[in-house]
């Protein structure tokens, strides 16, 4: 009898500890919704152009069925997401005149894709191209996209594509992606370094965006070009989509000298939920060999039709499906942020999630999760006032400051 009392107290104590568990959960969740019903949100890194012509993707989200789709306007209003940098990817081929006529080709489509999906929504959601534009569009109730270029490929080697992009709404430029390419070196080139750092071309586009006022983004680039940046730029520079290579050691991470460089300029680094970049995953050699067959298979998907397009995406997914992986979680996330708090101080952090692009982690997996990141800190001690920083107000400080630096 003795025993039977025992084990059923024992599961009293047990139910009532996961409850209150649950519960105080729930309650961080709460109080980080009523935070960002106060506060102005940015993700400063959404690859979510690459949806607008795949079958199924509807931008308001009402009937969304695209697979993997991890923005829309339907995610945004539920996580409590108030605007976000929409990017004009180009992958990286070769550099040579006949490629730059076909990659700017295609970055302008893309400019135009962003601006029609925009425009078909008026009352949810508008183009936004200066700093406090989200904080009008938020009082209406509408949700700001800005715009950025994710890899300066597109523009050759023709400056004056810098200034064109900048009439089409972009407010920043990646320099380069995955591979080097007429701008600088990459942090990830297979082949290594070509300029060890910037190109001469490189110095002019950075020069040229200082006088435009449009940020300079030096997540991807390698760490010499890194240092090249901020030693040429008259203004703050920005890392859209970076974590902290001390907690997750990856070339595409940035190191805390890195992190010191960008505070000591006044930038700011938007930490990046790439789960591969958040945290080291375990080895699955059969997973990796698939899906570099498909990378081959595809072209590294550049370069395709319609159906061929839509094929690969079919197949992308089908082995997700095949192969789940073991993903970061927010709390890994948010061991970046405090690091990277630690060491720069809490006015140079953000967020720049990279949805749609690799971005995604346990937690918050889409933009309507969002509001998980900031139950986090929350539950971590950060106060309103430092969440107000990591949401918006830095990187807008920075936005400001490029834009007051321009030539006028």
């Amino acid at each position: 009898m003795r025993n039977l009392i025992y084990i059923v107290t024992s599961a009293l104590v047990v139910v009532a500890c996961s409850n209150g568990s649950t519960n105080k959960e729930a309650d961080w969740v709460e109080k980080a919704k009523e935070l960002h019903a106060k506060i102005v949100t940015i993700d400063t890194h959404n690859d979510t152009p690459l949806n607008f012509l795949r079958d199924g993707f509807d931008f308001s989200g009402e009937h969304n069925t695209a697979i993997g789709s991890k923005v829309d306007l339907a995610k945004m209003k539920e996580g409590m997401l108030d605007a976000a940098f929409f990017a004009v990817f180009i992958g990286q081929h070769e550099c040579t005149p006949e490629k730059y006529a076909e990659v700017n080709a295609k970055a302008l489509s893309i400019f135009n894709a962003i601006h029609q999906t925009i425009d078909k929504y008026p009352g949810m959601a508008a183009i936004a191209t200066q700093p406090d534009d989200v904080y009008q569009l938020k009082k209406e109730g509408k949700r700001a996209i800005y715009i950025g270029v994710e890899n300066g490929y597109p523009i050759g080697e023709d400056l004056s594509q810098l200034k064109v992009f900048y009439d089409l709404g972009a407010r920043y430029v990646t320099l380069c992606h995955t591979r080097n390419n007429q701008i600088c070196d990459s942090s990830t080139d297979p082949d290594g370094p070509q300029y060890n750092g910037l190109s001469d071309f490189g110095k002019k586009v950075v020069a040229e965006m200082n006088r435009l006022g449009m940020m300079v983004d030096v997540s991807h680039i390698s760490d010499k070009s890194f240092f090249d940046v901020l030693s040429l730029s008259k203004a703050p520079v920005i890392a859209s989509h970076s974590c902290a290579r001390a907690i997750c050691d990856n070339p595409r991470n940035l190191t805390d000298s890195m992190l010191r460089a960008i505070a000591k300029k006044g930038g700011v680094v938007q930490m990046c939920i790439l789960s591969d970049y958040v945290k080291k995953g375990e080895r699955n050699p059969a997973r990796d060999s698939a899906y570099h067959a498909l990378r081959e298979k595809y072209n590294n998907f550049q370069g395709l039709t319609p159906e061929q397009d839509k094929q690969s995406t079919a197949d992308w997914f089908a082995l997700e499906a095949k192969f789940p992986r073991k993903l970061a979680t927010v709390s890994d996330v948010v061991d970046h942020i405090d690091h990277m708090v630690k060491v720069m101080g809490i006015d140079h952090v953000g967020i720049g999630t990279d949805f749609d692009g690799g971005g995604g982690v346990e937690g918050c997996k889409d933009a309507s999760q969002m509001y998980n990141i900031t139950a986090e800190l929350l539950k971590r001690g950060y106060s309103e006032r430092d969440i107000r920083k990591i949401w918006g107000e830095n990187f807008l400080r920075v936005f400001r400051e490029v834009i007051s630096k321009a030539e006028k």
